[in-house]
């Protein structure tokens, strides 16, 4: 049986002395953080059996900030992912105690997102939201940021010059990336879809963007079609996917830049056509490793959650305690790529 560590085994894995242990255990005297939290650590890693206790006299003296996320489509595997790791990062953030409060809006109406957005600024210090570019919520934004709640705009940027920060991907290197795989891996020259949910998204307009900028640039012998819109529905997608490839017998490439990619992956799958377009989606779901691992998808571009979700609560964080306008524009994370054979 394993002999228990001892306060000496936390002081020696720590680098510091007995007393200074003591002293972290106790709360008898104030410690420097970075020694308190070194302490921490070690009992973390030795298994030293008083860490939660060592973790909470660290933690009480932090500032406490209440952050909130609005998210869509609870329902969604991408967006209960993303629920988890905000909590993770809101939760664990090494230099203040955050409290996470998680909504979602399924409604496509930005009055809805607004009574949404509301009902967290009333108990929060801070919002992230996922979110469609529209003036109502820009009005929204600007009511918020006259109360001094920060507002940060999360995936797709909304609200340009009003909101606090955007956090996500470079969406026009997103949509020149599949522009580019779509190039190489078509067996011939023809013709691209692209859907998008909305053009209010203004991060699947900055995809299209750049699908359609990387063809005009270096492929000009590609056709990219008329946009194509499908409210990020399974069904409408898949119904328009059968029919662009009725339609198209040239085509080549879909990029499917927000979401419902389910329905592209079904319709291929019940069309099976003989040269099925290279077919390039968003976010790794059940799904779409399932569509990877069948060679239906090409290639798929996921958010790097974790990392995005604690880079996003340290600038909440210092827009708290800063104050409006102290935070960076725009924070750019880069973008994950999974194929057939890396998944």
């Amino acid at each position: 049986m394993a002999k228990r560590p001892t306060v000496s085994d936390l002081a020696r894995a720590s680098g510091v002395s007995v007393a200074t242990v003591d002293r972290v255990l106790n709360n008898r005297l104030p410690v420097r953080e970075e020694t308190a939290q070194r302490v921490y650590e070690a009992a973390t890693v030795i298994g030293y059996h008083a860490v939660t206790l060592i973790k909470q006299r660290i933690r009480q003296d932090l500032p406490e900030y209440r952050l909130g996320f609005l998210l869509q489509k609870p329902e969604q595997h991408f967006y209960q992912e993303f629920a988890r790791e905000l909590e993770a990062a809101a939760t664990n953030a090494p230099r203040f105690r955050g409290i996470p409060v998680v909504d979602f809006w399924s409604s496509q109406a930005p009055e809805d997102i607004v009574v949404h957005l509301e009902k967290l600024a009333a108990k929060t210090n801070a919002i992230a939201l996922v979110s469609p570019d529209h003036p109502t919520i820009t009005v929204a934004v600007e009511s918020l940021k006259a109360r001094s709640i920060p507002v940060f705009s999360l995936l797709s940027d909304f609200a340009p010059g009003v909101r606090e920060g955007y956090v996500g991907l470079n969406n026009r290197k997103v949509g020149r990336t599949a522009a580019w795989m779509i190039a190489q891996c078509a067996s011939r020259p023809g013709k691209v879809a692209v859907f998008v949910g909305s053009h209010r998204f203004h991060g699947q307009e900055l995809r299209e963007i750049g699908v359609r900028a990387y063809f005009r640039e270096h492929a000009p012998e590609f056709t990219v079609l008329e946009t194509l819109v499908n409210l990020e529905t399974a069904d409408l997608t898949h119904h328009a996917m059968l029919d662009l490839l009725e339609r198209h017998t040239d085509l080549v490439g879909c990029y499917v830049a927000g979401g419902g990619m389910e329905g592209a992956i079904t319709a291929l799958r019940a069309a099976m056509p003989a040269h099925p377009p290279v077919l390039i989606c968003n976010e790794i779901t059940p799904e779409s490793r399932a569509a990877l691992a069948n060679n239906i998808i090409t290639m798929v571009f996921a958010t790097p959650l974790a990392r995005l979700s604690s880079d996003l609560v340290n600038l909440m964080a210092h827009a708290i305690k800063d104050g409006a306008a102290n935070a960076p524009g725009q924070t750019f994370l880069p973008f994950d790529i999974h194929v057939p054979e890396n998944i």
